[in-house]
């Protein structure tokens, strides 16, 4: 019998197939088993070695940032007069959602028994506006409200804490959970009340995004920057909103760690805020107020004055402009009545007290402003914006020299009253009908000649262009800052109202009428600033020179960043023989207030007429002037409406603040001390 092939044997091979898979799944099953075994050692590691350290780093995996107001920059006059400024307070702020509403309102009733024991006499808050501050979507009486702030902003519930108020809070933190308090900006504005309208005031950002349609639209275009503390205060007006980037500065940032839980689980990191730049304005103290107290006094003068040409019983508001003639530094700008501007630093303003001055809380000389008289009456007196009246005449007479209408020597025999338009059905006349005799444009600008004026230039303006007249007054106008914005840069500046444009349309004047009106100040309303520069414009011979009020941005320890230049916006070019014309005529004009003056005076006198309700015609006291004549160095304008005749009811002014600024500087360029009243 043959032997048989191991290789071939079936029960053979079978043996070792079960063998080798035998032999896998024993391999299999112990990988398994290792596996477990490693994952089961890890996961001991992991809950009883590093557990606690693992425990830690998830409770800390995220912050929560609030950013911290910076202090805002300070604002001084030009010898560092501090005009507003900041200073630091503590202020309580609670953290929406660190606390039930339950125990919000109750921490709500003791904070009311805190404030008034503790506080400052006046500071008091009741329950009910501690929780309206919390905004915590509930009332005092746990009824349901809208919240208005976001969620992660803290919100201020009291300013200017007490050292006993923080002694208090600090020691007993604990009882105020969600309570913090924090270092914040607070405003100040010296109480002699310096150029308060140009300066401006603050409000706080939650109040600047609810007003819609005017330049503080600018708040709600940054919204995302200025929404991260929304209980900043920021310029409203004037120069605090002109310059609200520079007093700004830059915020700052408490970050807060929390857990999973959003709960605040240790002591916060800060980055301090950068402090806002100051500004050092062209505006000095001095000369400012007196100013001020010079439109004050004279005002209520004219009010009770037994002289026919001086007394103005209505005269109840005042505008003056000091510009200087080199550089466009404005050194006094005065909106009378004025305003203690600490009523807009509280939380809200009461209807009451807003209702007191919101007729002149506008800068008088820039914009529509009015005296103080009861709403009721308004209608039937001028605001600040006021035809020029005869301080018009010496552009009036370059327009005519540029224009080739007249020469330097031409002649007019001045009968007091001046007849045109069609078989001469119209006319106009001198104040109070007189004639002057023969004229030339020196002594036409020195007698304040109407008829002159339409005579002359408005009239044969008006019958050699037709109704393109108009236009080529306008572009004479504007090359001179009348019509057109100063380029001051301060907010809501209007450009001037163009009536003779205006009534043209209406249909209640002709194209000539209004050229002839024009011509003698009556047919367009500028503001008081526009004046000011209109008067240095004639005083270097052309140079529109743009206002300025800062002389100096600097850090907030006081160095230089940054100084302002004298800027030219644009110029005008004339013979010097249309200049000396303008210039001899304006020394000519006699006014009221100048006896003694030291230095020879270029001026220009105006009553502006404006018919207001009842068909009531007001006169109106206008007055331009520079000095000294052949060298000019400052260039004065002043408003009175209902203030009479320039030369009284306007010039006495004029005179006080050329008089401050030769004390403090020199109209000569030394300063003149002695020459201060005692």
């Amino acid at each position: 019998m043959k032997a048989t092939n191991a290789a071939e044997d079936p029960q053979k091979q079978g043996m070792v197939r079960r063998r080798h898979f035998s032999f896998r799944i024993n391999a299999f099953f112990f990988c398994i088993f290792v596996l477990f075994t490693v994952l089961i050692v890890k996961l001991a590691l992991l809950q009883f070695v590093e557990g606690k350290q693992l425990s830690e780093r998830e409770m800390q995996n995220s912050t929560r940032d609030v950013p911290i107001a910076p202090i805002r920059g300070n604002i001084y006059d030009s010898d560092g007069y501090p005009i507003a400024s900041s200073y630091s307070v503590q202020s309580l702020f609670f953290r929406y959602g660190s606390v039930n509403n339950e125990r919000a309102v109750e921490m709500a009733k003791r904070l009311e028994e805190v404030f008034a024991k503790y506080g400052k006499a006046g500071t008091a808050l009741s329950a009910e506006e501690i929780v309206k501050r919390m905004d915590i979507g509930v009332d005092v009486n746990m009824n349901k409200t809208a919240v208005i702030g976001y969620s992660f902003v803290p919100r201020k519930i009291k300013s200017g804490l007490s050292q006993k108020e923080i002694a208090y809070l600090m020691e007993n933190r604990d009882e105020f959970p969600g309570f913090e308090i924090m270092e914040e900006s607070a405003r100040v504005y010296d109480p002699n009340l310096i150029a308060v309208q140009l300066v401006g005031y603050v409000r706080p950002y939650s109040t600047a995004i609810n007003q819609k349609g005017t330049y503080l639209d600018y708040y709600t275009e940054n919204k995302e920057q200025y929404m991260q503390t929304p209980t900043e205060y920021v310029g409203f007006d004037g120069l605090e909103f002109m310059y609200q980037e520079e007093l700004r500065g830059k915020n700052g940032m408490k970050s807060y760690p929390i857990n999973a839980a959003q709960k605040i689980i240790g002591p916060p990191t800060v980055t301090s805020p950068e402090k806002g730049h100051n500004l050092i304005l062209t505006i000095q103290k001095d000369i400012q107020l007196t100013t001020q107290q010079a439109i004050r006094d004279h005002l209520e003068k004219i009010r009770t004055s037994t002289n026919r040409y001086e007394r103005a019983p209505n005269a109840r508001s005042g505008y003056a402009v000091a510009m200087e003639v080199d550089t466009g530094n404005v050194v006094a700008m005065a909106s009378i009545p004025d305003y203690d501007p600490t009523i807009w630093l509280g939380d809200t303003v009461p209807q009451e007290e807003y209702n007191k001055i919101r007729q002149f809380v506008n800068n008088g000389t820039i914009r529509t402003s009015y005296p103080d008289y009861p709403e009721k009456e308004l209608a039937n007196h001028p605001n600040s914006i006021l035809p020029l009246g005869s301080t018009i005449k010496p552009l009036t007479i370059l327009v005519g020299l540029s224009e080739k209408l007249i020469t330097t020597t031409s002649k007019y025999y001045d009968t007091g009253i001046f007849y045109f338009g069609r078989g001469n059905s119209a006319s106009i006349q001198n104040d109070n009908g007189r004639g002057y005799g023969e004229l030339t444009p020196v002594s036409a600008i020195a007698r304040s000649s109407n008829t002159y004026m339409s005579a002359m230039i408005g009239n044969p303006l008006a019958l050699r262009d037709r109704e393109k007249g108009l236009d080529v007054w306008d572009s004479y106008m504007e090359q001179f800052g009348l019509g057109v914005l100063t380029g001051s840069g301060l907010p809501n500046e209007i450009p001037g109202i163009k009536d003779y444009y205006l009534n043209v349309e209406k249909g209640t004047d002709s194209y000539q009428s209004a050229l002839v009106r024009a011509s003698w100040g009556q047919q367009g309303r500028y503001t008081t600033l526009q004046l000011a520069q209109y008067a240095a414009m004639l005083a270097n011979r052309g140079k529109r020179m743009k206002p300025q009020f800062v002389r100096e941005i600097q850090t907030y320890e006081g160095e230089t960043l940054q100084r302002m230049e004298p800027e030219v916006l644009n110029t005008v070019n004339f013979p010097n023989a249309y200049w000396d014309v303008v210039v001899e005529g304006m020394k000519g004009v006699h006014v009221e207030g100048f006896d003694g003056f030291p230095y020879k005076l270029a001026a220009k006198t105006g009553t502006s007429n404006q018919q207001v309700a009842n068909g009531t015609i007001v006169a109106n006291a206008v007055f331009i002037a520079f000095a000294p004549a052949d060298k000019p160095k400052l260039a004065v304008a002043v408003v009175i409406p209902e203030g009479g005749y320039g030369a009284w009811g306007a010039a006495p002014i004029a005179r006080k603040i050329f008089d401050a600024y030769d004390v403090k500087y020199g109209l000569d360029g030394v300063p003149h001390p002695e020459r201060a009243n005692p």
